[in-house]
């Protein structure tokens, strides 16, 4: 069964529907990532973060999860975490630093940004 609202991996698109969802603290976190401040380590970060909560690698087409969409999904697994807000921004702020220091890492052999490997092959 195809649902036009599955994905591979957490999609960004969905980010605005979780606002809402818990308490102020996620809420601030949502509004960080959507800002036009966050930058690739906040955006990775933050999907490393669903992808982990909601099990994003066992999905599969056959399975419930995707039947029903990403976004029914996280909105679940968001409403479900049995942790604290705070619990949760922790786990975010130790996926930027890892994300950062990824990027770091592959980015150091001489190029001068992530974008520079995305787009531009005329160099």
């Amino acid at each position: 069964m195809y649902n036009p609202d599955t994905d591979l991996l957490f999609p960004l698109r969905v980010v605005p529907q979780l606002r809402s969802l818990r308490g102020p603290e996620w809420a601030n976190l949502i509004d960080e990532v959507l800002s036009e401040k966050a930058g690739l380590a906040e955006k990775s970060a933050f999907v490393l973060l669903m992808v982990k909560l909601s099990g994003c690698n066992t999905c599969n087409s056959d399975s419930f999860r995707a039947m029903r969409g990403c976004t029914a999904c996280a909105r679940q697994v968001v409403r479900r975490f049995r942790g604290s807000d705070m619990e949760l921004l922790q786990q975010y702020r130790a996926l930027v630093s890892e994300v950062q220091q990824f990027i770091s890492i592959q980015f150091s052999g001489g190029l001068n940004s992530p974008s520079q490997s995305l787009g531009d092959t005329n160099g």
